[in-house]
């Protein structure tokens, strides 16, 4: 028993190691491409904020929206920093929470994850909004908007509902994976338990 204990732990660890990505859940979004949009694609994030997205959740929580952005002057050397708001009731109403705040590098393109420190409760089949909020709000930063057809919410330009328009998002649940050190951590205590009941 000691040597298969001993002989599993470090399959458990590389396990772990392989599979510590965690899972997405996705619940609202109003597509599925993740391709980039390239340079200079979409909205221009100073020229429509206060900007967003109302979504009605089927799920009764939410702890990360992902977006599509991209630098519209990779030239410039300049990044910025977005983050989101996540409100209720309205465009402007009480903010149930904010995401952590990423940093976006000059010349990015691509989706990002913005990820809410825990889990927001929602009331399902209730409309929701999230505001993108980008500082310094003068670099020029596009996020990718278009007639996606998602029929359970509208983008949000200029602080107004903008009907026929969606962001590109993506809403839901993140479960991360336990940990390398939490699964090791499990077979060191069944290997002492198994040398223990010897």
């Amino acid at each position: 028993m000691k040597i298969l204990a001993t002989s599993l732990l470090p399959g458990l660890l590389w396990v772990s190691l392989a599979l510590g990505q965690g899972t997405f859940f996705y619940d609202q979004q109003s597509s599925t491409d993740e391709t980039p949009w390239g340079y200079g694609g979409g909205g221009s994030l100073p020229s429509i904020a206060p900007c967003g997205q109302s979504f009605t959740p089927t799920l009764s929580g939410v702890n990360f929206v992902r977006l599509n952005l991209n630098d519209g002057n990779p030239n410039d050397g300049l990044g910025t920093t977005i983050h989101l708001n996540l409100r209720a009731n309205s465009f402007s109403g009480t903010i149930l929470g904010t995401s952590d705040t990423v940093a976006m590098p000059n010349g990015f393109t691509g989706v990002e994850n913005f990820f809410f420190p825990s889990i927001i409760s929602l009331t399902p089949d209730t409309l929701y909004f999230f505001e993108v909020v980008e500082t310094p709000s003068w670099v020029q930063w596009n996020i990718a908007a278009g007639s996606y057809d998602y029929y359970r919410g509208d983008a949000y330009y200029l602080g107004r509902a903008a009907s026929g328009s969606d962001l590109w998002f993506r809403e839901g649940i993140y479960v991360p994976e336990p940990s390398a050190l939490a699964l090791a951590a499990l077979a060191a205590a069944t290997l002492a338990y198994t040398r223990r009941k010897r």
